[in-house]
C-alpha cells in the first residue's frame, strides 16, 4: 500500500469481543474409537473444533468445561495452554510502504514490509489496488460478486505477452475459512512475487505468466474474515443467517457438487461444517462458481488451489469419497510430490500429500471436487499451510512467519510452474 514511509499506523488485534482466556487446545486420539463416538461424547462440552484428521480431532475447550472434558477419559494431548496468549502473538496491524525502483524507472511495488504484519480487510483491498498499479498493462482488479453483508469479493487478474484471457487459467482462493489469516497473506505474497518477478525479467516467472492467466482472490469470505478480526478470532464460516440461533455456513461444504453425501458435512446450522440449506446457496459460492465457469468456458482451468491452514498438506480430489480417485490421480500425485519436495528443500517443512478423503477425512460440497469434476480443471488442490499439527500455533501464526510461509510456498509453486510451462509451452508458442 502507498503510505508515507514516515507514517506507521498500529492497530491492536486484541479488540475481539469474544475472550478465549484460559481456553486450552487438545488433540484427541480417535484411533481407538469411532469419530462419531468422540463427537457424541463432546456434545455436552463447550468447545470449538479447530482441526480434524483420520486419527485425531483437535478442539479448543472452554475452561468452564475442563472438568467435564477431563472426565470423559479420552486419549488427549494438550498443545495450546491459553488461546488468548496465542492470539497475542499475532501482534498489531501495521501499514506502511515505500516505492521500489526497477532499473532506471520507478515502479511502486507494494513494499515487502506489508508481509511483516496482518492486515484489515480494507488494507488487503488496498494491497490489490497497489499491486495492480505497479503492473498496469498486464493486470486488473476484478470483482466476482458480493458477500452476504454486501462486501465485494475482489481479486487480481495477471496476464502476459499474449494478452488478457488468452491462456489456460491458474486460480487461487484464500481465506474461505475466516480465521485462517495466513492463507490470504500467503496468496498475496505469491501474487507479489509474480509481479516483481515479471518486472525483473525472471525467466520462470515470465514463462508462467506468459503462458497462463492468473486469477487470484485472497479473501473469498470477507464477512467472516472481518468478523474474525472484530468479534471472534475463532470464527470459521461466512455470516449467512439460515437459523434464528446460529449464524454462518461453511463455504467449503457449500459448493454445488456431492453436497449431501452422508458424513461429509453437517445439516445443523450451529455446527462448524454446516453445509447450508441448499447446494451453492451462499452468495459467495454463487459468485465463485460463476467466475470459475466463465473462465472454463473462455480458456479452461489448468490449476486451481484453495489455500487453508493449518497442517502442511497438499490435498487432491476426491473429498466426498475414499473409494474413487480422480482420473489423473497419478499425474496429480507426481506434481504434488514435486511441490512437497521443493518446499522441504527450501525450509525443511514436511508437507504430506494425497487424495483428501484418504489423507485426512471425508468432505462433501468441497471446492476441489467441484472445480475438478464440474469446471474441468486439470489440477484441483486444497493446500493446508504451516504450521504442522500440534506445534502450539495452529492457524494462529506469528507475523514473523508470514514471509517464511510465503517463501516456502513460492518454492513449491516454482516447482509446479516448471511442470506447467513444460506442458503448455509447445501449445502456446512461448
Amino acid at each position: 500500500m502507498r503510505f508515507s514511509i514516515a507514517i506507521a499506523a498500529l492497530v491492536p488485534l486484541a479488540f475481539a469481543k469474544t475472550s478465549y482466556k484460559n481456553w486450552k487446545a487438545y488433540s484427541i486420539d480417535t484411533a481407538g474409537s469411532t469419530h462419531d463416538d468422540v463427537v457424541k461424547a463432546l456434545s455436552g462440552i463447550n468447545h470449538i473444533p479447530i482441526g480434524e484428521h483420520h486419527d485425531a480431532i483437535e478442539v479448543a475447550v472452554d475452561p468452564k468445561s475442563l472438568g467435564k472434558f477431563e472426565g470423559l477419559d479420552l486419549n488427549v494431548k494438550l498443545f495450546i495452554n491459553d488461546m488468548d496468549e496465542e492470539f497475542a502473538k499475532e501482534g498489531s496491524f501495521e501499514e506502511f510502504s515505500a516505492a521500489r525502483t526497477h532499473g532506471s524507472k520507478k515502479v511502486a511495488y507494494p513494499d515487502q514490509s506489508y508481509f511483516k504484519s496482518y492486515h484489515s480487510f480494507e488494507q488487503h483491498t488496498q494491497f490489490l489496488n497497489d499491486l495492480q498499479k505497479s503492473f498496469p498493462k498486464n493486470s486488473e482488479v476484478f470483482t466476482t460478486g458480493k458477500s452476504v453483508e454486501g462486501r465485494e469479493i475482489k481479486g487480481i487478474h495477471l496476464w502476459g505477452k499474449r494478452g488478457k484471457a488468452k491462456n489456460p487459467a491458474i486460480i487461487w482462493h484464500g481465506n474461505v475459512h475466516a480465521r485462517e489469516w495466513i492463507s490470504s497473506m500467503t496468496v498475496e505474497y505469491l501474487a507479489w512475487k509474480l509481479v516483481q518477478g515479471y518486472g525483473n525479467k525472471e525467466k520462470l516467472v515470465r514463462s508462467i505468466v506468459d503462458s497462463h492467466d492468473f486469477y487470484i482472490i485472497p479473501i473469498v469470505n470477507p464477512d467472516g474474515f472481518v468478523y474474525s478480526i472484530k468479534s471472534d478470532r475463532l470464527w470459521r464460516k461466512n455470516r449467512s443467517k439460515d437459523d434464528k440461533k446460529c449464524v454462518g455456513t461453511d463455504m467449503n461444504r457449500n459448493w454445488p457438487y456431492k453436497w449431501d453425501i452422508p458424513g461429509g458435512s453437517s445439516t445443523n446450522p450451529c455446527d462448524e461444517t454446516y453445509r447450508g440449506r441448499k447446494p451453492g446457496d451462499t452468495p459467495e459460492i454463487k459468485a465463485l462458481t460463476s467466475h470459475a465457469l466463465a473462465v472454463t468456458k473462455k480458456t479452461g482451468i489448468r490449476s486451481y488451489i484453495d489455500w487453508h491452514s493449518y497442517s502442511q498438506l497438499i490435498l487432491l480430489p476426491y473429498g466426498y469419497t475414499c473409494d474413487l480417485n480422480a482420473t489423473n490421480t497419478n499425474y496429480q500425485m507426481k506434481l504434488a510430490g514435486e511441490v512437497a519436495d521443493a518446499i522441504e528443500d527450501n525450509s525443511g517443512s514436511d508437507f504430506l500429500y494425497g487424495p483428501t478423503c484418504q489423507t485426512i477425512y471425508q468432505t462433501s460440497g468441497g471446492s476441489s471436487d467441484w472445480v475438478f469434476d464440474v469446471a474441468k480443471a486439470e489440477l484441483a488442490w486444497g493446500i493446508e499451510l504451516r504450521p504442522g499439527r500440534l506445534t502450539g500455533d495452529g492457524f494462529v501464526l506469528p507475523p514473523k512467519q508470514i514471509i517464511k510461509s510465503g517463501e516456502e510456498i513460492w518454492a513449491g509453486m516454482s516447482a509446479l510452474f516448471k511442470d506447467l510451462v513444460k506442458k503448455d509451452k509447445p501449445k502456446y508458442g512461448h
